[in-house]
């Protein structure tokens, strides 16, 4: 069962937004981009022009870079779709696709990275920052919806939807009602960007919707949260206080 909600079209990117561009070398060095890339990433700190794709990332997005890179060369059909990932740097959230690169005689010839700010379409500002206020370095907008890759399509799905999280290497599985997705945001991008008023980790792997929490179950002194009729979510029992007093439940 799809979700309900809308999925972006490739046609609506490219009309809507302006593309960054970046053609890298068969050993990821960056070789060009178009002047938008060179707007978004942090191009005069990481002189010289030539080095590493990855040293143009956050750190926390490096091996995500990386593990995308690696998929689009090991890709073994003949012509592979590019591949696809979403990441966060500081105060955006880009639409990143990678696909490889050949010669005439179907060498490596490395690859273009293609990539769309989306930041406008799933986030919104920090409503409690003063008008006019710089953002804070460590500032991250709040997710209004939840970027998801479905089949080389973007699905966004309203947080509002969504029962809760769960981690899984370099991807997160979205659950709602009407099954699962997966996005490329890790648990902690997606822990600072949620609203705290309603979205809750209760334990390393798994965040929940407090507001579709319907039963408190307990098994041997460990706890599980209870979201719709078929979705268990175990809670930590460092986080067993914090979840009974968020739900009104004394310990």
């Amino acid at each position: 069962m799809e979700p309900r909600s809308p999925s972006v079209s490739p046609l609506y990117l490219l009309e809507r937004f302006e593309a960054g561009i970046v053609h890298l070398n068969a050993q990821r060095h960056v070789v060009a981009m178009n002047d938008f890339a060179r707007r978004v990433l942090p191009v005069e700190q990481m002189l010289p022009f030539d080095r590493m794709v990855l040293s143009f990332h956050p750190e926390r997005s490096q091996p995500k870079v990386e593990f995308l890179l690696d998929q689009a060369a090991k890709c073994p059909v003949a012509n592979p779709p590019p591949m696809t990932m979403i990441i966060n740097i500081p105060e955006r959230v880009l639409l990143i696709k990678v696909t490889r690169l050949t010669d005439a005689q179907l060498q490596p010839a490395g690859y273009t990275l293609v990539f769309y700010d989306i930041t406008e379409l799933v986030a919104q500002p920090d409503a409690t920052a003063p008008a006019g206020a710089q953002a804070r370095p460590d500032h991250r907008r709040r997710l209004l919806k939840i970027p998801t890759v479905s089949d080389q399509r973007i699905v966004l799905l309203d947080v509002a939807e969504v029962l809760a999280i769960q981690s899984d290497g370099h991807y997160t599985h979205v659950r709602t009602a009407g099954g699962t997705q997966s996005c490329n945001l890790n648990i902690g991008d997606l822990e600072t960007r949620l609203d705290p008023e309603r979205f809750l980790r209760v334990h390393r792997s798994h965040i929940v919707n407090l507001d579709a929490v319907t039963q408190i179950l307990r098994d041997d002194g460990r706890m599980a949260l209870q979201l719709g009729p078929e979705l268990q979510v175990p809670v930590s029992r460092t986080s067993t206080a914090a979840v009974l007093a968020r739900l009104g439940v004394s310990a």
